[in-house]
């Protein structure tokens, strides 16, 4: 199983965003120092996420590393254009020598939409005739296409192509039972976040879309899917819930308050780190065997967990991304294998 971590790279109250961004580039090369399988950027544009453009972010870290895969954790393609899109990842597929990879979503935000000058009433269509594009221009150098949410394209090349034969563009879901059939009729590897609750209640998920994989006529082993998880690891169980808790909660408190979510507190953070929560915390061990446990559950392909979250210390980052690749990730891989 993959093993990588995935970040927002949140910005402190006050903090700068240029040094959030340098610190997210030295994160990425202890990651693939560590052996760590994935990397990914999401992309927001307020105020408290540093990275607006994870390609560029990504091709930062592209220069500095090896072996790792380097994603967005999602491209909010709903906002954004196909061709860009597909020309800013192939770029960073020639940079990273094919490490690159898109996955694709609607985004938790909304920001982006007046941004750029789209209608939010037209959040489905967009996102269904730009992912057919996308996916289009992945698999034809030259081709013509038509919708109704851009111009035309006739008899078009794009430029770059990527490195890899097939660029991959894994779709994010957040638990929409649509969203889910549509990757796997689609063909396309898909990521789970799971960000409340216990998570065994999103198994059905999977199965449903393994379900629509096979109806699709599909080899079961040709389908991939991640979790995507909070979660923070430290050399003591207590000493990761004292690091972790307070940014999260200050993070997931604030956006609570602009959706009308319950405030919590530690007794609700003491409940999501046990047997049944979503937040994978502890030590070392305590991590592995809950990656695991997740494992038999969801049979997933790769696991990607977000740790830097709210004002997390940059120094208790390196540390967390340290033992997560040195630690963590040898016991789950010799676990799952």
């Amino acid at each position: 199983m993959e093993i990588g971590i995935y970040t927002f790279a949140d910005v402190a109250p006050g903090g700068s965003h240029g040094e959030r961004l340098r610190h997210l580039v030295e994160e990425i090369e202890l990651a693939d120092q560590v052996g760590l399988d994935v990397f990914g950027v999401g992309e927001h544009h307020r105020p408290d996420y540093a990275v607006s453009s994870p390609a560029v972010a990504l091709a930062a870290g592209a220069a500095r590393t090896r072996n790792i895969r380097l994603t967005s954790a999602v491209t909010v393609l709903s906002s954004d254009d196909p061709v860009r899109v597909f020309q800013q990842y192939a770029t960073l597929d020639g940079i990273s020598n094919g490490r690159a990879e898109i996955m694709a979503g609607r985004g938790s935000f909304i920001e982006s939409f007046p941004l750029f000058g789209y209608d939010l009433a037209d959040y489905d269509t967009l996102f269904a005739e730009k992912l057919d594009l996308l996916l289009k221009l992945r698999d034809n150098e030259t081709l013509s296409w038509q919708g109704e949410t851009r111009a035309a394209l006739e008899n078009v090349t794009v430029f770059p192509r990527p490195q890899q034969a097939k660029l991959p563009v894994w779709i994010a879901v957040g638990g929409t039972p649509q969203s889910v059939v549509r990757a796997a009729t689609l063909g396309l590897p898909m990521a789970l976040a799971i960000i409340g609750g216990d998570p065994r209640r999103f198994a059905p998920y999977f199965d449903l879309y393994r379900e629509a994989w096979g109806r699709a006529n599909r080899k079961p082993e040709d389908a991939k899917l991640s979790l995507n998880m909070h979660g923070f690891v430290a050399d003591s169980t207590s000493a990761a819930k004292d690091i972790f808790h307070e940014p999260h909660n200050a993070v997931m408190n604030r956006i609570g308050r602009e959706r009308g979510w319950p405030a919590s507190g530690r007794a609700e953070f003491e409940a999501s780190c046990g047997p049944n929560g979503h937040l994978l915390i502890g030590d070392p061990d305590r991590v592995a065997d809950r990656i695991i446990e997740l494992h038999e559950t969801f049979r997933n392909d790769r696991i990607l967990i977000q740790m830097a979250i709210g004002a997390m210390p940059h120094d208790k980052l390196m540390r967390a991304i340290e033992l997560l690749g040195t630690k963590v990730a040898p016991k789950v891989k010799e676990a799952t294998t």
